[in-house]
């Protein structure tokens, strides 16, 4: 796990991986800063691979967020009580508002994925409401 990505996360709450996890020592990682939800995604095979979902939806600070790798793949109703969508598979850094859910994709912090920025997000949830950030790590 990038040094920039530990120190980012430290803090936080709770951690949510959209997938192509890549090894399971970095959920381990991740687990020794909070609490993590992850689910598998295209990349993520071999055994270790079986105990990980390919989608979840967990719900944090009184709001429900269902986490999958690809978006294309969505078959909940996204209008069921949803109010956030966090994904992966594209490793593209996305924020949108559509429909009144919001929709997180994190990109990448581990290796570079094309010639995409190395990004991991944070979604601040408030009684006011919700803040997400994209967070750009730089470097290789």
């Amino acid at each position: 796990m990038r040094p920039e990505a530990e120190r980012g996360l430290t803090g936080v709450d709770h951690i949510i991986h959209a997938g192509d996890i890549g090894r399971p020592e970095i959920v381990d990682a991740l687990r020794r800063l909070a609490p993590v939800t992850a689910i598998r995604g295209n990349v993520d095979d071999g055994e270790w691979a079986r105990d990980y979902p390919v989608s979840n939806l967990v719900r944090l600070a009184g709001k429900s967020i269902y986490v999958l790798h690809d978006l294309k793949s969505l078959k909940v109703d996204p209008g069921a009580g949803i109010d956030v969508i966090v994904s992966g598979h594209s490793h593209v850094p996305k924020i949108d508002m559509v429909g009144g859910i919001l929709y997180l994709n994190p990109g990448s912090a581990g290796p570079r994925r094309f010639k995409l920025p190395i990004t991991f997000a944070t979604l601040e949830l408030t009684p006011d409401g919700m803040r997400p950030e994209i967070h750009d790590l730089g470097g290789e």
